[in-house]
């Protein structure tokens, strides 16, 4: 498939774990792409293992005039910018809620959902209204539904991000623009190898334990690779998906049934 070709994508957080693996499957498929991150060099690796037909640069998106310079960076180079995926995160630092503090808190949502706003704001004003034409995906966690223990700041942040996301699909629904949220559970990602390996050591068990635990709370039984993320956040970016916006789906191995 080419569902991307001619097209240009604009993917944050795009220097370790789902990123890289959605420029990868994206530029396999026809796109072209701005890549970038607050570990930019990461960034221009993948650019440069892609080719021509990728930008990587350093980029924090919670910083204005960043996330104006980043979507300058595709206008400049092809003019128009189809798709973006608003895929930065950070988890935060794990407290209870009566040790939470306010910096923790807003760090978090910042990175996890401000980030959203201020990157949708700029390509919808830069090229996707303009065009009427375009596709914003963002990127929440299981624990946005329900919660999770000692994760206020984290869990907070993902649930704004849900009803963020909603309610822009909604204002651009009319313009011809969509707007769509995948909700993973557990990635493996190297974000995740470093957490059960802290929860390991915190409760003194072999990090295989822990790792078993998290799959048995699934139907599935099993924990979603990075490519089973990207398989569903391409989906919501390509054409396929015309008909679809305001959703936020659980790609989790069950979790949330």
């Amino acid at each position: 498939m080419n569902r991307f070709e001619g097209k240009i994508a604009i993917i944050t957080g795009a220097s370790t774990g789902l990123g890289p693996v959605m420029a990868r499957m994206m530029a396999a498929e026809g796109a072209k792409l701005v890549l970038a991150a607050r570990k930019g060099h990461l960034c221009e690796e993948v650019a440069h293992e892609i080719g021509d037909a990728a930008i990587g640069m350093t980029a924090d998106v919670t910083n204005e005039d960043d996330v104006a310079r980043m979507v300058g960076a595709a206008m400049d180079k092809w003019g128009q910018v189809d798709v973006m995926m608003s895929n930065a995160a950070q988890p935060g630092v794990d407290k209870w809620i009566w040790e939470q503090t306010v910096d923790n808190m807003l760090d978090t949502y910042k990175v996890d959902c401000m980030a959203a706003m201020l990157c949708s704001r700029e390509v919808l004003n830069r090229s996707m209204l303009a065009r009427k034409r375009g596709a914003i995906v963002t990127f929440s966690s299981g624990a946005g539904w329900s919660g999770m223990e000692r994760k206020s700041h984290y869990s907070a942040a993902k649930a704004a991000l849900i009803v963020l996301t909603k309610t822009i699909a909604k204002e651009v629904g009319p313009h011809g623009i969509r707007a769509n949220c995948v909700v993973p559970g557990s990635i493996d990602t190297e974000l995740l190898q470093n957490y059960y390996t802290r929860i390991a050591g915190e409760r003194g068990v072999p990090v295989e334990v822990v790792w078993a635990e998290s799959a048995d709370r699934v139907p599935l039984k099993t924990i979603s690779t990075p490519e089973d993320i990207a398989h569903m956040a391409l989906f919501l970016a390509s054409d396929q998906a015309r008909t679809v916006t305001g959703q936020a789906i659980n790609v989790d191995a069950g979790f949330t049934i």
